[in-house]
């Protein structure tokens, strides 16, 4: 795409494409029929259901990376949690009181890490992930505030595919399974898999033709830079309605939003759990952060990942958020553990002095 007038200051990079200058700013979930506007663009969604795209001017693809500035982050002792391990093991076993009581089957329990810290270079910080955690969904969104548009400041490491679109085929590929190798991941893991597999599968029957959602890789491992995780995979077929329809991504987010592996099973319910145990919204953190591009005959292509492993700035601070999904076999200390051990490789690449020590202040 070429340049126009009336483009504004922003960036984003995502699966090899490069794009500069926002062309316009949409709410997704009131505006969504603009998607349908040929174009580029980049998206995020905060966890609480708000979801922002950007269509931006041009697009390229860079032959190499470009040589970032240096990266100067927050100090590892500036981070701070929203819950400290005794709040968050507390919390973990009020879901499991849940569960007893018969409310839900499964809640993903989360904290948000955040240190002071003057706007960031997101180029930079990408430049650093990208070398020390690579990720398939990797991308970064950096629009100043402007008028109505409240900008964002988004830097994901994320290795979860939450909705990719191509050719009228919907693909989700939840992650559930957390082991630093693939020897740790245990019957807990693969009954939490199956779980939010199974809520992943329903979420797609509500847009997809009757008979064509499948679970193509159940319980598959997949290894990222210090971690092992069991991914399964589910795709449908859009329903030949949905697929033409002009509200086409507010169809999709009514019907998959949040992501199923980062609320709960059931949804609705889970979602109550987190809203009374989590002291603070978690933002663009479990929500969703990808691009969008719409052809000139209107074909439509997308990859939204779940935005985890992901870095957001706001307020004046640098935030990460880490979590770990609870069932009644949870063992609170290991369930903070993981949160830990989520947090730390990130959280350490982040910091000025590249080490996170003895976990963060409450």
């Amino acid at each position: 795409m070429s340049g126009s007038a009336g483009t504004r200051a922003g960036f984003a990079r995502f699966a090899g494409v490069a794009a500069s200058g926002v062309m316009e700013s949409i709410d997704v979930r009131t505006e969504a029929h603009r998607l349908r506007t040929p174009g580029w663009w980049a998206l995020v969604g905060e966890f609480e259901g708000s979801v922002r795209a950007w269509r931006f001017a041009r697009t390229w693809r860079p032959r190499s990376e470009p040589a970032e500035g240096p990266w100067h982050g927050p100090p590892a002792r500036s981070w701070t949690s929203t819950l400290d391990e005794a709040a968050y093991r507390a919390g973990v076993e009020a879901v499991r009181e849940r569960i007893r009581a018969g409310d839900v089957y499964q809640v993903t329990l989360c904290r948000v890490l955040s240190a002071p810290w003057a706007r960031p270079d997101a180029l930079a910080l990408h430049a650093v992930l990208k070398r020390g955690n690579p990720a398939p969904y990797a991308g970064v969104v950096d629009v100043p505030a402007a008028g109505d548009d409240p900008g964002t400041w988004v830097v994901s490491a994320s290795p979860e595919l939450f909705l990719r679109l191509d050719g009228g085929v919907l693909t989700s590929a939840p992650i559930k399974g957390t082991a630093l190798v693939a020897a740790g991941l245990g019957d807990k893991d693969r009954a939490e898999n199956v779980m939010i597999t199974d809520l992943v599968r329903n979420d797609l029957h509500q847009v997809c033709r009757p008979g064509t959602v499948a679970v193509s890789t159940l319980l598959g491992l997949e290894k990222h830079p210090g971690l092992a995780h069991l991914v399964s995979t589910v795709q449908g077929r859009l329903n030949d309605e949905v697929l033409r329809a002009d509200d086409l991504w507010a169809r999709l987010l009514a019907a998959t939003y949040p992501p199923g592996s980062v609320s709960g099973a059931p949804k609705s319910s889970a979602l109550r759990v987190i809203g009374h145990l989590e002291p603070a919204p978690r933002g663009p953190y479990c929500g969703l952060v990808g691009w969008l591009e719409v052809g000139v005959d209107g074909t439509v292509r997308a990859e939204l990942a779940v935005a985890i492993r992901t870095f957001w700035w706001a307020d004046g601070r640098l935030h990460f958020g880490t979590g770990a999904g609870i069932t009644w076999g949870s063992d609170a200390r290991a369930e903070w553990r993981e949160t830990e051990l989520k947090a730390r490789r990130l959280v350490a690449l982040a910091s000025s002095d590249g080490a996170m020590r003895g976990g963060v202040r409450p």
